[in-house]
């Protein structure tokens, strides 16, 4: 067989290859989901993770490809429960950036009464950010304490809301129902992180849980990741 024959017949395999995985492809959403999920669960042993925490580290893996956070999330014992009840009554989601906001499932919130805060756009939060010379992610998180109090803070991209966070409990200002913080970066992300569970597991009085991953790992999307997945389990508790 001559050279241009045998690259002929190479190409026309290729051909057929490609035609045949863009055949196999799936195009339905919840097909591709539990297809995801299924092979997640082929490639993390999650047995070891509580039965109620497995929804949140799967979605969180599926999110973002990394099965790295079956060993890294962080996920006190109380924070499901007391996500999935700040959800079902109604209570303000407040993200630091709106990065996080467009993620999570408005339709999803809104139909439990609840709404998702970030104000981090906001002109005044700008100017207040300027005139202290701090960041716009601690300003919002400072002008959210209304909201803040029996709500859900979701933090994925800015540790100084985090460290904020913690001032603001520590001072008795707000009383969240969960806090989430998952910021990514290089510059205090993992100290921002380890400090909020150190001071969380350590105070006194009423305990407030959260949810953490360990090291400079984060982002937006492991923030609306989690929350959705709280949310989907709100969703069939009220439906079952």
């Amino acid at each position: 067989m001559g050279i241009a024959n045998h690259l002929f017949l190479l190409s026309s395999q290729n051909i057929m290859n490609m035609e045949k995985q863009t055949k196999d492809y799936l195009d339905n959403p919840k097909a591709i989901i539990d297809e995801s999920f299924k092979i997640i669960d082929n490639l993390v042993d999650l047995r070891n993770i509580p039965e109620t925490s497995r929804p949140i580290v799967r979605r969180v893996i599926h999110a973002t490809g990394d099965i790295d956070y079956a060993d890294n999330l962080i996920i006190h014992p109380m924070a499901v429960e007391r996500g999935v009840n700040a959800i079902v009554t109604g209570k303000s989601i407040v993200s630091d950036v709106n990065m996080v906001r467009a993620g999570i499932s408005e339709k999803g919130i809104n139909s439990f009464g609840g709404k998702i805060v970030c104000k981090i756009a906001e002109e005044d939060i700008a100017d207040k950010a300027k005139e202290s010379n701090k960041t716009r992610a601690i300003k919002a998180i400072q002008g959210s304490i209304e909201e803040i109090s029996g709500g859900i803070v979701v933090i994925g991209n800015a540790p100084t809301a985090v460290f904020t966070i913690i001032d603001l409990i520590r001072r008795e200002e707000v009383v969240p129902a969960l806090v989430i913080a998952v910021p990514v970066g290089f510059v205090k992300a993992a100290e921002s992180k380890e400090a909020l569970q150190t001071y969380l597991d350590n105070k006194k009085g009423l305990q407030i849980p959260y949810i953490v991953n360990i090291g400079r790992k984060g982002g937006s999307a492991v923030a609306v990741a989690i929350v959705n997945a709280l949310l989907s389990i709100a969703k069939e508790a009220k439906a079952g």
